[in-house]
């Protein structure tokens, strides 16, 4: 665990997407590196001061951007983040466009999605023990409303609420895929919002995601992604979720967390049934109903 210094809960968490891999200006206090039921994070959990707000930062791929979107340990990372008592998740991802209107540089934050990987774990659950979480709204409304407020606060451009479609990758899509995706109803596509937003719920945690747009994905004509396209548009996105961070921190002091009951009514197990294994392998994640 954290050093006694920064053992109170740490009530907010950014994860950081491709070309956020770390928070300037944080006053650091500690690193957090656990062996979980899971793995291992990422990468260690940064904790410290930002704005005066106490917060964990963890970048999703790990430094030096080490994993692929389906190679990501995301039950460690968000196992490890209920270990530090967290209850806002604010997530950043680049991503691909598919509306004109929605160009690269600018932002969008999702009040919807689709699943589109292919076998990734997205549960706590098994071995004895069945969850079914609601999941009708993926994203949390207060945190995403704070986020957009944030965002425009800044006079940066986003579309607050839309479509994302999580896609397996890590090969972009190609032309037919992407007009799909389009006829789907998506706004925009990018590969990790799966299974962090099912994870967080299962763990009774806001989240919300900032996509930030680099690309049009590959549904127009003559045109298609490369990496010497995303690198620009990237670095400026980056340095643009940077300052939403830092705008949006304070913020959380008085939020209140609109999923801290959302195992209430999901554990559909007889709890006479749970092996008790089970129980001591998810219990930061079900101790408040299951003991």
């Amino acid at each position: 665990m954290p050093s006694k210094s920064t053992r109170n809960p740490i009530r907010a968490a950014v994860i950081g997407g491709s070309g956020v891999y770390d928070m300037p200006g944080m006053n650091v206090l500690d690193t957090f590196y656990p062996k979980t039921p899971f793995g291992s994070p990422s990468d260690p959990i940064t904790i410290g001061e930002y704005q005066g707000v106490l917060c964990a930062f963890l970048p999703r791929h790990g430094k030096g951007h080490r994993f692929l979107p389906g190679e990501i340990p995301q039950r460690a990372n968000f196992y490890a983040l209920k270990l530090l008592g967290v209850e806002f998740v604010v997530a950043f991802s680049a991503c691909g466009s598919l509306k004109q209107d929605l160009p690269p540089r600018h932002f969008l934050v999702p009040s919807q999605i689709i699943d589109n990987t292919k076998g990734r774990e997205s549960t706590f659950f098994g071995d004895g023990i069945v969850a079914h979480i609601s999941f009708a709204e993926p994203f949390s409304a207060g945190l995403s409303k704070l986020l957009v407020e944030a965002v425009r606060g800044l006079g940066l451009p986003v579309q607050e609420g839309g479509v994302y479609l999580c896609m397996e990758g890590p090969a972009f899509s190609t032309r037919a895929e992407s007009r799909h995706y389009q006829k789907l109803g998506a706004d925009v596509i990018g590969m990790t919002a799966i299974p962090e937003a099912k994870l967080a719920r299962e763990a009774e945690m806001s989240y919300a995601l900032l996509s930030m747009v680099t690309d049009f994905d590959s549904w127009k004509d003559n045109e298609s992604v490369s990496i010497d396209m995303l690198v620009g548009h990237m670095a400026a996105n980056s340095e643009n979720a940077k300052k939403v961070i830092a705008a949006l921190l304070p913020r959380l002091g008085v939020a209140a967390n609109d999923q801290a009951s959302a195992l209430k009514h999901a554990i559909f197990t007889d709890p006479k049934a749970i092996p008790s294994s089970a129980k001591r392998k998810l219990k930061p994640i079900i101790e408040k109903y299951i003991r």
